[in-house]
């Protein structure tokens, strides 16, 4: 990121392997059955056992490839829609479509949640999502750039030819804050003064002088959401700028959606895990991170952050579970 403290999509190590739950128990509807030589146009061949809540089993024709994205809705649930930006939870089982192995599970383990953004989650999985309807019941094929692309995922045994399918539960849908929002908190003198734009987007304005020595976090407005745990993913909308000079580094306000990190497990900037941490969700927090804190001597050349700049960040914390 930039300012992806330390950062890269800290869900990196979340790569979701996603295809859930068809409670369900029967063959999907609408499909075409694959041959050994060609490329499936349907779901109609591809055998979904199992009762509700159950993990299922997936039989594929193997080897079964598609080349579009394909989508079978087993059962329709009568929640909330997922959009995106939303948090969403499923269960799920996956199986590779070359040899009909399972690669994937959460049932058994814990029903996975993340935010529904194709940033940080499969593609061909998210427009999947979106529209659905908690407790409804899918059955997936996604050809490989629709899931890991040209590198697959070799832990899993996918390689990059391999389509994905999927048996996916929308257990729940839960929708997930835009902008910071909660009471004010008034800031101590000296600080950087913040000015939000119509939709909530920061303007920081550096004051006079020498940054701190020491991480300052300030909070400026105080969510009224449950406090941040180490070891969650959180979802924030965040701005950066550099001390001296003001300069903005990196901001996701030009994103629909907020990104989304783990927080306070070494995967970000110190400066991030010790001032979001027992934050509320809700709540907009002004950080002020010097070098030990965030890039260290070594700065982030590829940034353009010296080893001896100062890091200023609004962070809106918009979600963690």
């Amino acid at each position: 990121m930039s300012a992806r403290p330390r950062l890269g999509p800290a869900l990196a190590g979340l790569v979701i392997l996603i295809a859930t739950l068809a409670a369900g128990c029967s063959t999907p509807s609408s499909s075409v059955g694959p041959t050994r030589t060609t490329v499936a146009t349907t779901l109609d061949q591809v055998m979904v056992e199992g009762k509700a809540g159950e993990k299922p089993k997936i039989t594929v024709p193997a080897p079964f490839s598609v080349q579009d994205s394909l989508r079978t809705v087993m059962a329709t649930g009568t929640g909330a829609a997922a959009k995106a930006g939303y948090r969403v939870t499923i269960q799920y089982v996956g199986v590779n479509g070359t040899d009909g192995t399972e690669f994937d599970t959460s049932f058994g383990v814990r029903p996975t949640s993340f935010v529904l953004s194709a940033a940080n989650n499969l593609p061909g999985l998210v427009t999947a999502l979106e529209g659905v309807t908690a407790g409804s019941r899918l059955l997936l094929a996604l050809p490989p750039e629709r899931a890991y692309g040209l590198k697959g995922f070799p832990k899993a045994g996918i390689g990059p030819t391999d389509t994905i399918v999927m048996v996916v539960d929308l257990v729940a849908v839960q929708p997930v804050l835009a902008r910071a929002t909660g009471t004010a908190a008034k800031p101590k003198a000296g600080l950087p003064t913040v000015t939000l734009g119509a939709k909530g987007a920061p303007t920081i304005t550096l004051p006079k002088g020498d940054p701190p020595a020491t991480l300052v976090v300030q909070p400026l407005i105080v969510g009224k959401g449950a406090k941040v745990a180490r070891g969650q993913q959180i979802t924030v909308h965040y701005t950066g700028v550099l001390w001296p000079g003001g300069t903005v580094f990196d901001s996701t306000w030009k994103q629909a959606v907020g990104s989304t990190f783990s927080i306070g497990t070494g995967a970000l900037i110190a400066g991030w895990d010790r001032g979001l941490v027992g934050q509320p969700v809700g709540s907009q927090v002004l950080l002020i991170v010097p070098p030990d804190d965030g890039y260290g001597a070594e700065g982030k050349p590829e940034i353009k952050i010296k080893g001896t700049d100062t890091l200023v960040f609004v962070v809106d914390i918009l979600d963690a579970a």
